[in-house]
């Protein structure tokens, strides 16, 4: 995402501490010489950019809930996420020390942007979006780990970074003050030339996830009032809405569309990812370099969707032709090279082994309308008409029946389903199952390939990676592991 920026930058940002060091890149710009125009503002921003990513590691997100199943004959640490015996020294679990990458990058802009001499309009819209980044960081750390050291300054020494844990409560005070106020001064949209960047939209909707997630499972609890509030603010500014399709949706032309409130924006064989070909058929010819094919989606998952509804074919592979041969996949059968695949996220067009240019969502439009609908459904003990509303948008563009005359608990049954099969393989489903108290119950439900996992309480949380640990003795490790 807008590399561009970056480019100048990288060893400036990479890691605060390096002022310390006094190092001279090879650009010969140090701190003392940048942060002098808003061009400089610009690239430090774009640094900010390039740190986002996904909300969650795709194999875990999948591997660990009750979506999907890792092939076994691959990289040992998928099947021990999968079976729940999970360690801190798992190479997937290891997005701690990225987001703290990414917050240090959105402190340095909040430190220096504002000493610049530059249009301050422009300014406030650089510290705001920088703001609303970290917000982004923090929702997903604390949601994987728990308790993580708050650090909202510039780190520029190498003295003072055994920094310990902050308590949950603390981490979301400051990811709700950074929302706020940078919802305050970001603009609703941007011209074509600037699209992916962050809007009001943007963090009026992380506003509401953040309230949902803190809902949780508590009836009326004053966080459901909130949710529904700040993403009924997204659907009012009237920018938004849903493709025609769910196709259309995923198409290489939704990038920076009307759907895609955030979203990690790629390029087709430029700057791109591996998702498609990575989650694709084992050895399959149709991908570039064959498909590695981690993981495969379990039988719950692929029979939740009905014969009707529109979103089954584009979020699964279930057969391909190769010089005019058919193969049909299934969803049972154990070889890796014969299962059905996720094929959301594919970007057909790519020629070279990681190039796919589709987007990759953390929060499209869907999702805030039935965030809506579920907020609505437990601030008022009950589905409103527009609960069913917001929640029959969605199921009518899949192409399924509206739903109407539902109690508070068949309406709740119906919004967590239909996030399922509306978010599959867009790091939400360990999120969702976490916050309304039922990931032991779908992993134990889910035990298709002989899973058994040993999952208990704890895994509501990750390890904290012993690599962080071993950089910073005073990361105290989650109970547990």
């Amino acid at each position: 995402m807008k590399i561009k920026y970056i480019l100048p930058l990288l060893a400036l940002v990479t890691l605060g501490c390096e002022n310390q060091l006094n190092l001279v890149p090879v650009t010969n710009l140090t701190d003392a010489t940048y942060f002098k125009t808003a061009d400089d503002a610009r690239a430090a921003l774009g640094a900010c950019y390039a740190s986002l990513n996904a909300p969650i590691e795709h194999s875990v997100d999948v591997t660990t809930t009750d979506d999907g199943v890792p092939f076994l004959t691959g990289a040992a640490d998928r099947p021990l996420l999968w079976r729940y015996n999970i360690v801190s020294t798992n190479t997937l679990i290891g997005g701690f020390g990225g987001a703290y990458s990414g917050i240090n990058r959105a402190n340095i802009v909040m430190a220096r942007v504002p000493g610049i001499p530059m249009d301050e309009a422009l300014k406030k819209r650089y510290v705001a979006e920088a703001k609303c980044l970290r917000a982004i960081h923090y929702f997903n750390l604390v949601r994987l780990y728990g308790d993580v050291p708050l650090v909202i300054k510039e780190t520029t020494s190498l003295e003072g970074l055994a920094v310990p844990r902050d308590p949950v409560a603390k981490i979301y005070e400051q990811i709700e003050t950074d929302l706020k106020e940078a919802e305050a001064d970001l603009p609703k949209s941007y011209p074509a030339s600037e699209s992916g960047r962050m809007t009001q939209g943007a963090a009026k909707g992380m506003l509401a996830k953040v309230y949902l997630t803190r809902a949780g499972t508590t009836k009326n609890s004053p966080y459901w009032a909130q949710a529904a509030a700040k993403a009924k603010e997204v659907i009012d500014l009237g920018v938004y809405d849903l493709y025609a399709t769910f196709a259309e949706a995923f198409a290489l032309t939704a990038r920076g569309g009307k759907e895609n409130i955030i979203e990690v924006q790629y390029l087709t064989d430029v700057r791109g990812h591996g998702l498609g070909r990575g989650f694709g058929v084992r050895s399959g010819p149709i991908y570039p370099g064959g498909g590695s094919g981690i993981a495969r989606p379990t039988a719950s998952l692929f029979n939740a969707y009905t014969s009707a509804d529109q979103r089954k074919a584009v979020t699964f592979l279930t057969s391909y032709v190769f010089n005019g041969v058919t193969t049909n996949l299934s969803i049972t059968d154990p070889d890796p090279t014969k299962a059905v695949a996720f094929q959301k996220l594919w970007d057909r067009t790519a020629k070279t082994n990681g190039g796919e240019g589709t987007s990759i969502p953390i929060l499209r439009y869907a999702d805030v309308l039935l965030m809506y609908a579920e907020a609505l459904n437990e601030a008022n003990n009950g589905p409103t008409a527009d609960a069913f509303a917001a929640l029959n948008r969605v199921r009518t563009r899949a192409g399924l029946s509206p739903l109407s005359g539902l109690s508070y608990q068949a309406f709740q049954e119906a919004v967590w389903l239909e996030r399922r099969l509306e978010l599959t393989f867009e790091g939400s489903r360990r999120f969702d199952l976490i916050r309304t108290g039922r990931l032991l119950a779908a992993v134990k439900a889910e035990n298709s390939f002989n899973r058994n996992a040993a999952i208990q309480p704890f895994h509501v949380l990750l390890p904290i990676p012993q690599s962080d640990r071993d950089a910073n003795p005073n990361l105290a490790q989650n109970p547990g592991y």
